[in-house]
């Protein structure tokens, strides 16, 4: 379980005195608690390992805004920052699809809910995220259902 990954990797970072993975899986552990509680009154429960993973995608995905942001406001330190923390998030995350896999993956459930055209993208999106939620990032696969389907 990644759950457990992310453990583990904090330990032997405290034994190697790597302060920045460290501090980042601190952060990983802290915001999957935080789901933790926001879950507990909620009647359907995500799978452990899709519960992180979504967890972790949503931040790298905060990481990468503020590497956006830094980078524009001229501080390329705070964006090297959080560079390294997004490096360490990452090797947390499944293997991720690239943008063939995704395309045919696409390809293949359009074809199987018989999308033809942009008003079946919430068909396809939802059976998307059903069976490929943890492999790809799913504003990234939003843009290519689009463009598959106009």
């Amino acid at each position: 379980m990644i759950r457990d990954d992310v453990k583990t990797a904090q330990i032997a970072a405290m034994k190697a005195a790597d302060k920045m993975t460290v501090a980042t899986t601190r952060l990983i552990q802290a915001a999957i608690k935080n789901r933790d509680i926001e879950l507990r009154t909620a009647s359907a429960q995500p799978g452990d390992d899709l519960l992180v993973t979504e967890v972790l995608q949503k931040m790298i995905k905060q990481r990468r805004e503020s590497i956006e942001l830094y980078e524009k406001g001229n501080r390329p330190e705070l964006a090297a920052a959080e560079q390294a923390e997004v490096a360490v998030i990452e090797r947390f995350l499944p293997r991720q699809m690239d943008e063939d896999e995704a395309k045919l993956a696409i390809d293949a459930i359009a074809t199987e809910v018989g999308a033809a055209s942009v008003k079946d993208m919430g068909r396809v999106m939802a059976a998307l995220k059903e069976r490929h939620a943890g492999q790809m990032d799913m504003s990234r696969a939003s843009a290519l259902v689009k463009a598959r389907l106009a």
